[in-house]
């Protein structure tokens, strides 16, 4: 048996957002648990994406979480004009949501409260993650996501080609993520400045 303190647990913030690892700590093996207590107008890590080799559930402890979801899964084809569309739905403290290997999702706390989640993925490594960008020179429905160079690039499965996400032709900001816009189709969105883009921007 392991135990943990959630509050004593190791964890990072990225500006108000606070993480704490809990995987390690309980020294799980065939899944991966994180806690996050998220600030009213922000996000889980990470825009529009999904496992494909991993499913995924999130716990509401406190708060409400707002989901992003694309009725397409991984893979699959789209509109004549190239466009997703999908869905948000809303998540309430002592809820629970499952996001199945290939469904995309993205979690924000747009709500007035902090929200308080844990976020719990099996298996407990995921190598297979997708966004839902179509790829420039094949029209591919999905890239894959590479993190292993020095900088997050996207990389198209069948023909190979490679894209890094530039920053915010805008303002210049590299906080640049994928979710949905107002008609509820997929948007490069600028976290910094609000600029939204059909497609990313590419270096």
């Amino acid at each position: 048996m392991e135990r943990v303190d959630i509050d004593g647990a190791s964890g990072g913030s990225s500006g108000t957002l606070e993480r704490r690892g809990l995987t390690g700590p309980l020294d799980t093996e065939g899944v991966a648990i994180n806690h996050y207590r998220i600030p009213p107008g922000d996000g889980f890590p990470s825009g529009l994406h999904t496992h494909v080799d991993q499913e995924e559930i999130f716990v509401v402890l406190d708060g409400t979480a707002t989901f992003e979801t694309l009725a397409e899964p991984a893979g699959t084809s789209r509109t004549t004009d190239g466009q997703r569309t999908g869905r948000e739905v809303v998540v309430e403290s002592g809820e629970a949501v499952r996001f199945a290997p290939g469904e995309f999702q993205s979690g924000y706390n747009r709500a007035e409260e902090p929200l308080v989640a844990l976020a719990i993925g099996a298996p407990r490594e995921s190598t297979d993650v997708r966004v839902p960008v179509r790829c420039p020179a094949c029209e591919r429905a999905d890239f894959g996501l590479d993190t292993t160079g020095e900088s997050l690039s996207f990389v198209c499965l069948d023909c190979g080609a490679e894209r890094v996400p530039a920053p915010c032709p805008d303002c210049g900001a590299d906080a640049m993520t994928l979710g949905l816009d107002d008609e509820n189709e997929v948007a490069a969105v600028c976290d910094t400045c609000g600029s939204e883009y059909d497609r990313p921007p590419y270096e």
